[in-house]
C-alpha cells in the first residue's frame, strides 16, 4: 500500500536514476493512482512490462511549455481526458458550466479543456515535433468514427483527425498499449501499426486490408440522417471481437480505420491488472488542496468484473467495454479486499465489491468464449435469455468469503443491480442474503421510465418485470431484521419519451407513492444508440420515428413532472399540463395524496381498483404508529373543508 507513485516530475526521475521516459501519459484528471482510474491502470501495466512511465496530469493547455516537463518520451505519449468524456466533465445536460469537477484537486473547475484530447495532442505536437501521440480512454472510445455531438449540435470527423493522432486505442486499452510500446520499441514504423485489435488508424486507402466494412462517408452522414443511420447500423453490427471486420470511413481523401474489438480478456489476464500494487490514494501533490472528490466514493472498493451484457441503448458500455462480461477470480478478490484491510484509513466497511452491472459478476453465457454474443437477439431484453447464467452460484460464495475476512465489518455493494435478473420466487434467497448483508439499507436499481414504448427504445425491459420485482422485494423485505429502501434512477427526455408520457410516469409515482431524486436528464452520449435516435429522430433499426425533447424548455418540463415533489417545479408543472390539456389533473399534484389518487380516479372514470403490487418503500421511513397504550396526540383534530 506504500509502493511509490510514477514520475511527475523530473526530480521524481532522477530518484529512480532515470533519464529519459518510455511512455508519458497525459491525462485531463488529477492523478489518483487506484485501480478505478484509466490512466492508473495503463500506466501500472506498462510498467509491469519494464517500461518507464510517467505521468503529467492536468497540464496548463494554454501553452506547450507543461507538456515539455518530463522531456520527450522514447517510444510515445498516451493521451486521455481522464475517466469521462471532457464534454461531459465540464457541462451539464442543459449546456451550463458544472460548478464542481470530482476528478480535480478540491474539485476546482476549469483544470481541463473542452475537448480535451484535441487540445493535447496538438500541444504535444508543438512541444515535440514528429513524437507519436496514441490516444485513449472514453472520450476517443465514442469519438473514433464521425459521431453526433451534442454540445456542438452537428456531426463532427472521427477524433482521430482534430487531435492528429497516429493512433487511437478504444475500450479498457491495457492489451492494446503493450503491444503498441512492444512494436515500436521493436522498430516498427508508427504508421505501420496496423491491425491491432480495438485500435483506430487513418490511412489513404485501406483496400490492402482485405475484408472491410465501408460506411457512409463523413460527408455523408453529416448530410442526411438516413445516411448516419445506415452508417450506425453497419458498425453496430462489428463489435463481436470474435467475428468483426475492419470498418472503414471515408473522411475527404483519407480514411478512418477501425480494427474489431480485441478478444475478452481471460481472467489470468485480470487478475494480473488488479494484482498490481497501487498506492489506492491521490498523489501527495493534492494534500494542500484536500485530495480528489472521485477518490473518496470507490477508495475502498473493489473492482470485480467488467462489461455488461445489459446493453442500454443510452449507455457507453457496449461500445467501450464490450457485451461479454470479463470477471475476476475469486483469489485475485479477496488477495485486494486483505490489501484494503491493511490500509490505514480503511475503517472496517468495504463500499463496493461490483462493476458495471452489480449483480452480473461470475455471469457466463456458452458462447462467450467460442463465438461472443448473438448477432440476432440481445441478452437481457426484452426478457432474459435462458441460455445466461447470472453468476450467483459464484457470486454469492465470494461475497460470504469477503465479509468474512478479519478486519472487514461490512462488505457492501454500492453498484446498480439489474432488477430484471430477480422478480420471481427462485432468486427470492439470493435477494435476501444481499439485502441482508450487502446492501447498507439501500438498495439501487434503474427502472428509468415506466411507459413501455420508451423502456423499449432505452432498450429495457418492460415495465411489467419491475413491478415483479418490486413485489418480490416487498416480499423479502418481511423476512429482514432491519427496513431496506429501494433508490430508483431515472431518465427524463429521452428519445420516444412525450410530454404526454412524462404525465403517465407521474402518476405511476405518484399512486404509488414514490418521490424520485435520482433522475438523469438524458444526454445523447457520442456513438450510442440513443445518440443516433436524438440526431435522427428516428429508431435506426426499424426506422421509426420518434419524439425527440430537444427544447430545454420541453426537457425541464417532463422532469419537473417526474420530480413532482419538489415544490420549485410547480410553475413548469402547471405549463405542462396546460400544454397536455390536462389542468384538471392539478390536484392530483397540488393538493396531497389523498387529492392526487381521487383525481386519478376520476380522470380515470372508473371506480377505485384493486390495490396491485405494493410499491417500493420510500428512502424516507414513514412515521411510526403509535404503540398500543400510547397517550392520544395533545394536537387538535384539523376540520374538514367539505
Amino acid at each position: 500500500m506504500n509502493c511509490d507513485f510514477l514520475p511527475v516530475s523530473q526530480s521524481d526521475m532522477r530518484q529512480r536514476g532515470w533519464d529519459r521516459l518510455d511512455v508519458i501519459l497525459i491525462t485531463g484528471d488529477a492523478y489518483v493512482d487506484h485501480p478505478a482510474f484509466g490512466v492508473a491502470l495503463i500506466g501500472r501495466v506498462l510498467a509491469a512490462h519494464g517500461y518507464r512511465v510517467g505521468i503529467i496530469a492536468q497540464p496548463d493547455w494554454r501553452n506547450a511549455d507543461d507538456f515539455r516537463r518530463l522531456g520527450r518520451p522514447r517510444l510515445f505519449f498516451g493521451i486521455t481526458s481522464g475517466n469521462v468524456d471532457s464534454m461531459v466533465a465540464n457541462y451539464t445536460a442543459n449546456k451550463r458550466p458544472r460548478r464542481k469537477d470530482a476528478f480535480s484537486p478540491g474539485g476546482r473547475v476549469g483544470m481541463r479543456p473542452d475537448r480535451a484530447l484535441v487540445v493535447y495532442a496538438n500541444r504535444v505536437r508543438q512541444a515535440f515535433k514528429g513524437v507519436p501521440v496514441v490516444i485513449g480512454g472514453l472520450e476517443a472510445s465514442m469519438r473514433r468514427l464521425a459521431h453526433y455531438d451534442f454540445w456542438d449540435n452537428r456531426v463532427r470527423r472521427s477524433i482521430l483527425f482534430d487531435a492528429r493522432a497516429d493512433i487511437l486505442v478504444y475500450g479498457m486499452g491495457e492489451a492494446q498499449v503493450v503491444e503498441i510500446a512492444r512494436q515500436l520499441m521493436a522498430g516498427e514504423p508508427v504508421d505501420g501499426l496496423d491491425g491491432i485489435a480495438g485500435t483506430a488508424v487513418i490511412r489513404k486507402d485501406p483496400e490492402y486490408l482485405g475484408e472491410i466494412v465501408a460506411l457512409p462517408s463523413f460527408e455523408d452522414v453529416g448530410e442526411s440522417a438516413d445516411r448516419f443511420n445506415e452508417a450506425f447500423r453497419r458498425f453496430y453490427r462489428q463489435q463481436n471481437p470474435f467475428t468483426g471486420r475492419p470498418v472503414v470511413q471515408a473522411h475527404g481523401d483519407r480514411w478512418a480505420v477501425v480494427f474489431p474489438p480485441p478478444k475478452p480478456l481471460s481472467e489470468t489476464q485480470l487478475d494480473a491488472i488488479y494484482d498490481l500494487d497501487y498506492p489506492r490514494r491521490w498523489h501527495l501533490d493534492y494534500d494542500g488542496d484536500g485530495g480528489v472528490p472521485a477518490l473518496e466514493t470507490v477508495r475502498h472498493s473493489l473492482v470485480t468484473h467488467r462489461g455488461c451484457s445489459g446493453e442500454c441503448n443510452f449507455c457507453s458500455l457496449y461500445f467501450h467495454q464490450g457485451r461479454v462480461v470479463q470477471s475476476r477470480s475469486e483469489a485475485s478478490i479477496l488477495r485486494e479486499a486483505r490489501r484494503l484491510v491493511q490500509d490505514p484509513a480503511f475503517h472496517g466497511t468495504i463500499t463496493d465489491m461490483g462493476g458495471p452491472t452489480a449483480n452480473l459478476y461470475g455471469a457466463n453465457c456458452p458462447r462467450w468464449s467460442r463465438k461472443g454474443f448473438c448477432a440476432d437477439r440481445r441478452c437481457m431484453v426484452p426478457a432474459t435469455c435462458s441460455r445466461l447464467d447470472p453468476g450467483y452460484a459464484r457470486s454469492l460464495p465470494l461475497y460470504r468469503q469477503v465479509r468474512g475476512l478479519p478486519g472487514v465489518k461490512h462488505a457492501f455493494i454500492g453498484s446498480g443491480f439489474r432488477h430484471d435478473l430477480f422478480g420471481d420466487a427462485s432468486t427470492d434467497a439470493c435477494l435476501e442474503e444481499l439485502c441482508r448483508f450487502h446492501i447498507s439499507g439501500r438498495m439501487k436499481v434503474a427502472p428509468e421510465h415506466v411507459c413501455d414504448m420508451v423502456l423499449d427504445a432505452m432498450g429495457k425491459p418492460p415495465i411489467a418485470a419491475y413491478d415483479a420485482f418490486v413485489a418480490q422485494f416487498k416480499r423479502v423485505g418481511q423476512r429482514l431484521p432491519a427496513p431496506c429502501f429501494l433508490v430508483n434512477y431515472f431518465i427524463s427526455a429521452h428519445p420516444g419519451a412525450t410530454l404526454g408520457d412524462a404525465l403517465k410516469m407521474a402518476r405511476y409515482l405518484i399512486e404509488r407513492g414514490m418521490h424520485p431524486e435520482q433522475i438523469q436528464d438524458f444526454i445523447p452520449l457520442p456513438l450510442t444508440l440513443s445518440g443516433a435516435m436524438y440526431h435522427t429522430e428516428k429508431d435506426p433499426f426499424s426506422g421509426r420515428p420518434l419524439h425527440v425533447a430537444k427544447t430545454f424548455r420541453e426537457r425541464k418540463m417532463q422532469r419537473a413532472l417526474i420530480q413532482y415533489n419538489n415544490p420549485a417545479n410547480r410553475p413548469l408543472i402547471r405549463q405542462a399540463l396546460k400544454a397536455l390539456g390536462a389542468e384538471h389533473l392539478a390536484p392530483m399534484f397540488f393538493r396531497g395524496k389523498g387529492a392526487a389518487r381521487k383525481t386519478i380516479r376520476r380522470s380515470e372514470g372508473r371506480k377505485r381498483p384493486t390495490p396491485g403490487p405494493p410499491g417500493p418503500r420510500s428512502s424516507t421511513p414513514r412515521k411510526p404508529a403509535a404503540r398500543p397504550g400510547a397517550r392520544p396526540s395533545a394536537k387538535r383534530p384539523r376540520k374538514s373543508r367539505r
